[in-house]
């Protein structure tokens, strides 16, 4: 067998040492990956605290680095074509490991922001390459098993690690919440390392960013998928702004929740990891327009929920939004692969832009809504973008299905 040949049986099959290899190394790389961008989201008040910032103010450590990273991941990939995947993932990994480390160590607001944004430009390298790595290395078989683990590292780390520098925070600080995390991410690098195998169907290629203005073109003259990344804008704005403030609004009095409680509200991240695979299956069934228009009238039944006073309210209605969005991100992005047709990476790559975009703009806005008008503020605000993302889904729902993206000359 010649190594350096592509053919099929050269890719990594399941149950062989070389997926368990895989497997295990995306997994961490995805867990470090948000474990790293989302672990200052439950210590938002003790940066307001400590620096004197507003809530605004303070979420733009968090806004900061996931707009950067969805503006980086429309190249990321680009670069990763001409050096390779794994050098890509694994100098992104580190190089966010030690920007993070740097974070919890600065005395200065604006210091600590710009280590922020610097981070989102350096996460961007995972997410945008780490998919395309396992559909070029895997086995046709393996790969839906393989996809699966390393998203499911993805959720996994986004919980984690906003549970672990909360906890950490509340008995320590957030310098130690932060480099906990951080030193998680390290030895997940290290792992990334040693255990991602080569890539051995990886062909350099050139020119791409050339072609892309004349591809977005073409994916917006679609008359559904403008629509499916203006949902994405949607959904994550929505959801980034209530996990946002809800802790403002927790560790405040009436309530006074520790910082330990309000971290472990985190772990109803773990209805989502059930809701994106079974509401999924419901769209296949029922149709994606239906069931995205279920999504959202959860999710708004949700915030009417943690608009009521009673903390077991809020703990319903948190979790009718986490089970919502999860479901409403499942069917809108494989829709964006459907419609799409063989211009799927192209248009999945402005759907990943939007969903950042959202979580960046309109958590950002929400800390505003939240200065103004406190919790019922945030609350309002989430629910007339719910409202408007209902209306995009009805508009959605009434459109065929069946209407594929055909463009130069790549139809489904």
């Amino acid at each position: 067998m010649n190594g350096d040949t592509a053919a099929p049986d050269t890719r990594i099959q399941q149950g062989t040492p070389a997926f368990h290899r895989t497997a295990l190394a995306l997994f961490l790389a995805g867990f470090s990956t948000f474990g790293l961008l989302y672990t200052v989201q439950p210590l938002l008040p003790g940066f307001s605290r400590h620096f004197g910032v507003s809530a605004a103010g303070s979420a733009l450590a968090l806004s900061l680095s996931t707009g950067l990273l969805a503006v980086m991941m429309l190249v990321a990939g680009l670069i990763s074509d001409r050096i390779g995947r794994r050098n890509v993932m694994i100098t992104a990994l580190l190089a966010s490991t030690v920007l993070s480390a740097a974070s919890a160590l600065v005395h200065d607001w604006s210091t600590l922001l710009l280590l922020r944004a610097l981070l989102g430009i350096a996460l961007s390298g995972v997410p945008a390459v780490a998919m395309t790595y396992l559909v070029e290395e895997m086995d046709s078989r393996a790969l839906g098993l393989a996809m699966g683990l390393y998203i499911g590292g993805n959720a996994v780390g986004g919980m984690s690690g906003r549970l672990i520098a909360g906890i950490v925070a509340d008995h320590w600080g957030w310098r130690w919440g932060i480099g906990a995390v951080s030193i998680i991410a390290l030895a997940s690098t290290v792992l990334l390392w040693m255990q991602l195998p080569p890539s051995r169907h990886f062909r350099s290629r050139r020119g791409g960013l050339r072609q892309l203005p004349t591809r977005w073109r073409a994916l917006f003259a679609d008359p559904g998928l403008p629509w499916l990344f203006v949902t994405a804008f949607v959904l994550m704005g929505v959801f980034v702004t209530l996990y946002n403030y809800l802790g403002y609004h927790l560790l405040a009095p009436p309530y006074g929740l520790s910082q330990t409680v309000v971290g472990l509200i985190f772990s109803v991240y773990l209805v989502g990891t059930f809701s994106s695979a079974w509401m999924g299956q419901q769209a296949t069934r029922h149709g994606r327009g239906r069931v995205l228009s279920i999504c959202y009238a959860l999710i708004a039944l949700g915030i009417v929920m943690l608009a009521l006073p009673w903390l077991w309210s809020m703990a319903l209605g948190i979790a009718l939004v986490t089970f919502g969005f999860f479901g409403g991100h499942s069917v809108a992005s494989s829709w964006v692969g459907s419609r799409a047709g063989a211009m799927r990476a192209e248009a999945s790559a402005l759907y990943l832009f939007a969903y950042y975009f959202g979580s960046s703009v309109l958590g950002a806005i929400g800390g505003l809504a939240y200065t103004a008008l406190d919790w019922q503020g945030v609350c309002a605000f989430t629910g007339l973008l719910t409202l408007t993302g209902a209306g995009i889904a009805w508009r959605l729902w009434r459109r065929p299905e069946s209407h594929a993206l055909a463009v130069a000359g790549c139809g489904r």
